[in-house]
């Protein structure tokens, strides 16, 4: 008799947790829930993507949807009254029951989304979901500003700057289409520079520039949605011809830089074009050399000139007008002297007075 008492008792201690599970089933299937495949979806510009918001237990039949977006603490409708409102009119749809698709997204729609159910036939009645937009936009050509000639042993900033991206690009800068590390110390091929780029703000700083560091820079912004660069621009690290003459005013020595460039530049055609850059001997110009010649003995002339007239006009003549500079009349003789019409600007001197 007590062998065929035990399953009973056992029976008895079972009751209690089905009656706990159906309650929780009920409890259940009379409540509405949301959930989402992709609370915090990724997009590039001007492509489309779905807001998934997806009913998985209602027992009511034709649940009232609602869309709002959240941005800048303010809310809006986008979904109401069973029609697309706000600034996605035009370019969102339904999809299915509740989720939401938007065509040719742009960067202002970067916000939250609120996806709210009411179900009045179930013990729940309203359940909501918020997921998370984020518009990734590629970055324009950045804006690049590079020296054009840089004296030996001065310091240079290159600038890099771009504003279009999202998210916020990070800047590299090249060299005859090498890439430029962030420390030149921290790599031997660089060990003969001295600079250190910020791959945050884009600049590009030479403490002490050097002839190798002469070249094409251009810059390259990036980030997860694409890259764009900036045209090439030259930066030429140069000794001066004239380096006999000194100036306390960086403007006058910035223009001796330039005219000092753009010499150089002037007798680097010249040597191509007139042949000396050839390697054969045989096919030297003669006539074109002599005519080189000429052309650089007449810029020299041009430039000596330029610099005799600067000095006349005194722009390397640091003027210090004082008291000294003048010198004070000389003292009167004691005669006073009367002017005549009939003297004019003749005057007498005191040697002859009688």
């Amino acid at each position: 008799m007590a062998l065929r008492r035990r399953p009973a008792v056992r029976l008895c201690a079972r009751l209690p947790d089905f009656f706990l599970l159906l309650l929780f089933r009920g409890c259940l299937i009379g409540a509405v829930n949301l959930k989402s495949s992709n609370r915090t979806p990724v997009v590039q510009e001007f492509e489309s993507v779905e807001l998934s918001c997806i009913i998985t237990d209602s027992q009511t039949s034709d649940p009232r949807i609602e869309w709002k977006k959240i941005q800048d603490d303010q809310t809006t409708y986008v979904f109401f009254d069973n029609r697309i409102q706000g600034d996605l009119a035009g370019r969102a749809e339904l999809l299915g029951k509740t989720s939401l698709r938007i065509w040719n997204v742009t960067r202002t729609d970067s916000a939250l989304y609120r996806c709210e159910v009411v179900a009045r036939n179930d013990r729940k009645e309203i359940d909501e979901i918020v997921i998370e937009l984020t518009v990734q936009v590629k970055p324009v050509p950045p804006v690049c500003r590079v020296p054009k000639a840089v004296p030996v042993g001065k310091s240079a900033t290159l600038h890099c700057q771009e504003s279009e991206g999202y998210p916020r690009p990070y800047y590299s800068w090249y060299r005859n289409d090498v890439p430029l590390p962030t420390d030149s110390r921290a790599n031997p091929r660089f060990r003969n520079s001295s600079f250190l780029l910020n791959s945050e703000t884009g600049t590009l700083v030479f403490t002490s520039v050097h002839k190798g560091d002469s070249g094409q820079y251009y810059c390259i912004a990036s980030n997860d949605a694409g890259s764009a660069r900036c045209e090439e621009q030259e930066m030429e690290v140069c000794e001066l011809l004239f380096e006999n003459i000194s100036s306390e005013d960086w403007q006058v020595d910035r223009t001796f830089l330039i005219l000092d460039h753009q010499f150089r530049q002037l007798l680097s055609l010249l040597l191509e074009m007139t042949g000396f850059t050839k390697t054969h001997s045989d096919d030297l110009n003669i006539g074109g050399i002599i005519g080189g010649i000429l052309v650089v003995l007449a810029v020299l002339a041009l430039i000596t000139v330029g610099i005799c007239c600067a000095y006349r006009r005194g722009y390397f003549i640091n003027n210090k007008q004082n008291g000294e500079s003048y010198k004070s009349p000389g003292k009167t003789d004691g005669v006073n002297y009367i002017r005549t019409d009939e003297e004019g600007d003749f005057r007498h001197k005191s040697s002859f007075v009688i």
